[in-house]
């Protein structure tokens, strides 16, 4: 698998491109490529990012998913390379596997006004008519 991803990488050679160019444009695609890795690799252990978002991008780099039993051996590996622990990849696991969490959604009441009403108006709206005397 990673071979034939490694096949898609490989620049093609423009029509009336030079070797000379090709190389040059090959090596500076395969530089970027090897930055962006050591950037994700940084990211991936950066106290910066939460447990979930590091488990992201080892996962991402690796394009392996975490897997789903809590005694995988793989768990250990990913501890290590996010620089997290082993009961934090757990945790992730269980939020996992809890599913989304549900979000309450505010809905408009059908009796109150759409558009806020300037406060001299809603005054005049409840103020209670005065007796006649």
């Amino acid at each position: 698998m990673n071979e034939d991803l490694h096949l898609r990488n490989i620049p093609l050679r423009f029509g009336g491109e030079s070797a000379d160019d090709f190389r040059a444009r090959a090596a500076h695609q395969q530089a970027m490529a090897a930055e962006r890795r050591e950037h994700e690799l940084a990211e991936q252990t950066s106290m910066a990012n939460s447990p979930a978002d590091r488990i992201r991008i080892w996962e991402r780099l690796h394009e392996i998913t975490l897997p789903i039993s809590p005694s995988h051996r793989l768990l250990g590996i990913i501890a290590a390379n996010t620089g997290l622990t082993l009961g934090q990849v757990r945790d992730e696991q269980q939020l996992r596997a809890a599913g989304p969490i549900a979000v309450p959604i505010a809905v408009a009441d059908p009796i109150a006004p759409a558009v806020p009403i300037a406060p001299a108006v809603a005054a005049v709206q409840t103020a209670q008519p005065t007796p006649e005397l």
